[in-house]
């Protein structure tokens, strides 16, 4: 297959230097009918992962398969068979009520590895519509929703982007070069919240709520008071 078939020669050539370190014995032939290719009598050394290992990636696969990435149920069967056993599926992940509503998360997957930016319309929580260049650099599933974490080519900043607010998505042509801000140290948070203004409160709930103070509030959010109560300080 040619490297285009595949994903992108940019792409192939990438993951050629990682695998020869890996020990995979890759060689190359130019011309026609040339390409890359392994050596015929190569096996993957199985032992190189041991079993639970084995067992994490392919359950971490079986998850990934719920979002619907064209490729991944392939991969999880090959190496199903590579490493000569069955999915233990003990995890179960769901994406439903995004995942099967919106068709271009895999889109979204190929402009990130291929650093291709994106442009699409994007609804603000008043519902106001702006169109937005983008260099995707995560996709980013927090608080029960899918976000893309992109440097902002009409704001000039990292941003997070909701999903479901994204709308008439195009994958361009256009490459773009990393950037030193594209680092993970960054907080993009603000991409979230760029047209409000944060307050710190604070929350007196019951004794009796207690249950449910637990179950929405992270520990060191809450303060248990004298009389029972809680106090929660949130933004």
């Amino acid at each position: 297959m040619t490297a285009r078939e595949l994903t992108s020669r940019r792409t192939i050539c990438r993951d050629i230097d990682p695998l020869s370190m890996a020990g995979i014995p890759l060689y190359t032939e130019r011309g026609k009918g040339g390409g890359i290719r392994l050596l015929p009598d190569f096996v993957l050394n199985k032992s190189i992962l041991s079993e639970q290992e084995q067992n994490e990636i392919l359950s971490a696969l079986y998850s990934l398969s719920n979002i619907k990435t064209d490729d991944t149920n392939q991969v999880l069967k090959k190496l199903s068979t590579v490493f000569g056993k069955t999915t233990t599926n003990w995890l179960e992940v769901d994406f439903a009520g995004w995942s099967y509503e919106n068709d271009f998360f895999n889109d979204l997957r190929i402009a990130i590895s291929e650093q291709r930016i994106v442009v699409f319309d994007y609804y603000n929580q008043h519902g106001n519509k702006t169109v937005r260049r983008v260099e995707p650099i995560q996709l980013w599933f927090k608080s029960n929703s899918w976000y893309l974490k992109g440097f902002c080519l009409t704001k000039h900043d990292m941003r997070l982007y909701k999903l479901p607010r994204m709308k008439n998505l195009i994958v361009t042509d256009e490459i773009f070069v990393k950037r030193e801000s594209h680092d993970a140290t960054d907080n993009p948070i603000a991409g979230i919240y760029e047209d409000r203004q944060l307050s710190t409160i604070k929350l007196r709930i019951e004794p009796e709520r207690a249950y449910r103070v637990f179950d929405v509030f992270y520990k060191g959010m809450v303060e248990k008071q004298p009389d029972g109560s809680f106090l929660v300080t949130v933004q």
